[in-house]
C-alpha cells in the first residue's frame, strides 16, 4: 500500500449506529472497518475518541475573489480544518461574482493552489445568465437571491425566477427573503440607527413570502429546491404541509437557534447583524424541532465574515454576516453533550445529509469505498471560544465567552491529517468536490 492509516479503538459514527471499531485507510480510501486489520503505515489509537465521517459546511462565504482582506481560501479552508469541517461548498457573491464558466474555472485554480480541505462551489444567477448556470462543468447548484444581500446579485422579479426553475435540472438554492417587504420595511423604518430593527425590516413575513414562491415554483416544475438558512417557525409549518413528492430540502444554521433576539442584539449590537436575520427565542426552538423532525435536513454555518472594524460601523453601514466555520460542530456537540441529539444524528446532519442532497461522490459516510475524510472528536473537551485565537482572517466570533463541549482534535482529508493539536499541518491540500448529474 502506497499510503495507509490504520485508526484503532474509536467510536465509529456509522450511518445508523455507533461502533468500538477499526478503520483502515488506504490511498486516500476507506478500505476495510472492523477488527483485526493490518496496521497502517501510520496507526493512531483512538481510545477515548469519536470518529465522524468527515464534516461538510455545505454554505460559506470565503470572500476570494475580491475581499480577501475579510477571509480568503486559504484561511477559511485552515479554519474549517479546525472546526472538524473537511468539504465545504462556497457562494458564487465575489466581486466579481461567479456567473460564468471563466470565472468559475479561476476560482477553482485558486482553490486547488490554497485550500486544505476539499471544496465545491456554487455558481451564482442573474436575470440574464440562464446558459451559463446550467452549463458550467461540476457546481453543486445554482444560488440565487431573492432577496438583497452581501454582493450584487439579486434575482426578485417572478418571471425571471420562473425561467430559472423552468429550465435545467441542477438543484436551486435559494436566500429566500423577499426584496419587495425589504424596500418597504426599509422605507418605514427609513434612518434607524438601531441594530434591533434589524428583525423588523427582514421580518417573518419576508422571509415567508419568499419561501412560499420558491416551494410553489419547486413543485409547479419538480425542480430540486435547496431553501438556505431557514429562520421562522413559519416556514417550518410550511415545509410540514409539502406533499410527499416534493424535491425540497433546507438547512438551519446553529446561530438560528443559539443566539436569540433581543438579547444577542443588546449583547453584540452589529455584530450580530446578519441575513435573514437572528430572531425571537419561539423560531429557534422551531427550528430545533424541524432539525430533529427531518423537516429541515442538515446544518450549514452561512460563514460570512467581516472585520470588526466593519461591524463597528452604525446600523444602515455595518455589513450583515457572522463567522461560524470553526464552532457549529462544537456548538452541535455541547447539545449532544445536554441530551439534545445523538452523535448519529450530528453525522446526518453535517456530513451524510449534505454530500446526499448535493449529490457529491463518495462523501459523507464511514464506509469501504468512500473517501477517507474523517473527523476526530473528543465529546469531553471543554473549551472556551476566544476572539484572537481563531484561523478566520476576522479572528472574532459571536461566541466569544461561551464554553463549549466536544472539540475536534484531528481532521483528516483524503487520509492525510491537516488539523492535529490545535495546528494545521503544512502542505496538506483538499481536492475538487465531484457532484453527480442528474
Amino acid at each position: 500500500m502506497t499510503n495507509s492509516l490504520c485508526i484503532r479503538n474509536a467510536t465509529v459514527v456509522l450511518p445508523d449506529q455507533l461502533q468500538e471499531t477499526d478503520v483502515l485507510v488506504e490511498d486516500g480510501i476507506i478500505s476495510a472497518i472492523g477488527r483485526g486489520l493490518p496496521n497502517g503505515k501510520e496507526t493512531l489509537d483512538a481510545s477515548g475518541l469519536i470518529l465522524f465521517p468527515g464534516l461538510i459546511d455545505p454554505q460559506v462565504h470565503f470572500r476570494e475573489p475580491g475581499n480577501t482582506h475579510k477571509e480568503d481560501l486559504h484561511t477559511g479552508s485552515k479554519a474549517a480544518a479546525a472546526g472538524g469541517i473537511t468539504s465545504f461548498l462556497d457562494m458564487p457573491n465575489n466581486n466579481p461574482a461567479v456567473i460564468n464558466a471563466e470565472r468559475m474555472a479561476a476560482k477553482k485554480q485558486r482553490a486547488a493552489e490554497q485550500c486544505v480541505v476539499n471544496y465545491g462551489f456554487f455558481v451564482g444567477a442573474t436575470p440574464e445568465n440562464l446558459a451559463e448556470i446550467n452549463s458550467v462543468p461540476n457546481v453543486c447548484g445554482i444560488k440565487v437571491f431573492m432577496g438583497s444581500s452581501t454582493g450584487d446579485l439579486l434575482v426578485h422579479r417572478e418571471e425571471d425566477l420562473e425561467r430559472i426553475f423552468a429550465n435545467g435540472s441542477r438543484l436551486i438554492a435559494v436566500h429566500a427573503e423577499s426584496e419587495r417587504q425589504i424596500r418597504d420595511n426599509t422605507a418605514l423604518l427609513q434612518g434607524c440607527k438601531d441594530v434591533k430593527a434589524h428583525p423588523k425590516i427582514r421580518d417573518e413575513a419576508t422571509a415567508l413570502e419568499a419561501t412560499e414562491l420558491a416551494v410553489r415554483l419547486s413543485l409547479q416544475y419538480k425542480r430540486r429546491l435547496h431553501i438556505l438558512h431557514l429562520t421562522t417557525e413559519e416556514e417550518t409549518l410550511l415545509l410540514r404541509r409539502l406533499p410527499r413528492d416534493h424535491k425540497i430540502s433546507t438547512e438551519v444554521c446553529p446561530q438560528h437557534f443559539t443566539l436569540t433576539a433581543p438579547d444577542c442584539y443588546e449583547k453584540l449590537g452589529t455584530l450580530a447583524q446578519m441575513n435573514p436575520p437572528l430572531r425571537s427565542p419561539r423560531h429557534g426552538k422551531a427550528l430545533w424541532q424541524a432539525l430533529k423532525d427531518d423537516i429541515i435536513n442538515c446544518i450549514a454555518t452561512d460563514h460570512a465574515p467581516h472585520t470588526l472594524e466593519e461591524k463597528d460601523a452604525p446600523y444602515g453601514k455595518a455589513p450583515s454576516g457572522m463567522p461560524g466555520v470553526e464552532t457549529s460542530l462544537p456548538l452541535l456537540l455541547t447539545r449532544h453533550s445536554q441530551g439534545d441529539c445523538s452523535l448519529v444524528e450530528i453525522a446526518k446532519w453535517m456530513s451524510e445529509a449534505p454530500a446526499r442532497l448535493y449529490r457529491m461522490k463518495n462523501k459523507g459516510r464511514i464506509q469501504v469505498g468512500y473517501d477517507a475524510d474523517l473527523t476526530l472528536v473528543d465529546a469531553q473537551l471543554k473549551r472556551t471560544v476566544e476572539n484572537g485565537k481563531l484561523f478566520t482572517k476576522v479572528n472574532w466570533s459571536p461566541y466569544a465567552g461561551m464554553e463549549l463541549t466536544g472539540w475536534p482534535v484531528r481532521t483528516i482529508v483524503h487520509g492525510q491529517t491537516v488539523f492535529v493539536d490545535g495546528q494545521i499541518q503544512h502542505g496538506i491540500r483538499g481536492k475538487e468536490i465531484q457532484f453527480m448529474e442528474e
